[in-house]
């Protein structure tokens, strides 16, 4: 419970980290900067010199749309980053003896209690991870049932549920995945409305004005999908960690427990 809450203050805290951050971005540089470029091009037009308008990234970003994009894609990869440093944590554990084995050594059930005395001691984040969990649980359904095969399922069941654990956990950042391109859409939308409420400036000559709104629609779609594709790259790498996590986890398992356990 207290890490269940503690993982709800950091989203919470990241979401409002993200928020002032791109916001204070917007204000003192990106939208400056876009009307800047927005008034000199309207100037020209209005004075009717030609010129080749530039494509600026001000102008392109400078929207609402764009603006919560970046807040959401700054939230994911604050909530993926506390994911994948727990992740690199558990994995140090990989590299450790928690249990002094000997080879060739046979571990009874007697030994099961004296084995789980050093894990048991563990830090107490430490002994919350995957791989001390499937070690005591190994051991205590050892030394109780005296059944090597029901400490190799206690294993895989542990596994199991913290893969489903960790695959549940990600839920919050799919719905960004999904959240972003929508927030595009809703621009692309807005700006098309935009436009059609000035079509009747666009038949006097004007288009001006329906530029500047299809520039909105257009520009908040590509804005959203390309930040999609880099939520969905960082995604799919914190699921491969996780799932390699729970994989070595097992096989630590099996070559440093299960492959000793013996009933005399």
């Amino acid at each position: 419970m207290k890490l269940k809450s503690s993982d709800f203050m950091f989203q919470l805290f990241a979401l409002l980290g993200a928020v002032i951050l791109v916001h204070a971005i917007y204000v003192a540089i990106i939208r400056p900067h876009a009307d800047a470029l927005i008034e000199a091009q309207l100037a020209k037009e209005a004075a009717g010199e030609t010129y080749v308008q530039q494509r600026s990234m001000y102008i392109v970003l400078r929207d609402y749309e764009q603006e919560s994009c970046f807040v959401l894609m700054l939230w994911a990869l604050a909530i993926m980053g506390l994911k994948a440093r727990r992740g690199m944590h558990e994995r140090q554990l990989l590299d450790k003896a928690l249990l002094n084995v000997s080879e060739g050594t046979p571990i009874l059930p007697e030994d099961a209690r004296d084995l789980s005395r050093p894990i048991q001691a563990l830090p107490e984040d430490e002994r919350s991870y995957l791989l001390p969990r499937a070690l005591l649980t190994a051991l205590q359904r050892f030394g109780s049932t005296r059944n090597i095969a029901a400490a190799s399922d206690s294993v895989k069941d542990v596994c199991e549920t913290e893969g489903d654990r960790l695959d549940s956990e990600l839920a919050m950042v799919r719905y960004i995945t999904w959240a972003i391109p929508s927030i595009g859409f809703i621009g692309t939308v807005r700006g098309i409305g935009e436009a059609l409420s000035q079509a009747h400036r666009a038949v006097e000559g004007d288009i001006a004005g329906v530029t500047v709104s299809l520039g909105v629609a257009f520009n908040s779609t590509f804005v959203a999908l390309v930040i999609s594709i880099v939520i969905m790259f960082f995604t799919h790498q914190l699921q491969l960690m996780q799932e390699r996590l729970v994989l070595d986890t097992q096989n630590y398992c099996d070559n440093n427990l299960l492959r000793f356990l013996k009933v005399s």
